[in-house]
């Protein structure tokens, strides 16, 4: 097991319904379907156009488009990820943040 077991175990066996694990490259590194569901139950993506995605990094401190670059061929085309997501919350939405959250807002444990 790859993230956070015991974690996940521990939170289960205190009656925790819901545990968040973020964790960089997951669909990269389990390609395989039933790899990744044997790890987490649901998929939740947080995605941005290409371009916004290339603005904010850029924007960040030390980072270059070489550098961006070399970061962003490590990682499936967003597309690809999108298609194996269970849910999707776009942030490059043009109302920001409100709209954000309010994608987030159905998200209950009758959907997850």
């Amino acid at each position: 097991q790859l993230y956070g077991a015991t974690l996940v175990r521990r939170a289960g066996e205190e009656g925790e319904w819901l545990v968040v694990v973020d964790v960089p490259l997951l669909l990269e590194t389990l390609r395989d379907e039933a790899a990744l569901r044997a790890e987490v139950d649901v998929v939740l993506l947080v995605s941005c156009s290409a371009a916004e995605q290339r603005r904010r990094c850029l924007a960040r401190p030390g980072m270059s488009d070489p550098k961006l670059e070399t970061i962003l061929a490590r990682q499936l085309p967003d597309a690809d990820k999108r298609a194996r997501a269970d849910f999707v919350v776009d942030t490059g939405l043009s109302s920001g943040v409100a709209e954000t959250r309010a994608q987030l807002a159905p998200r209950d444990r009758r959907e997850i």
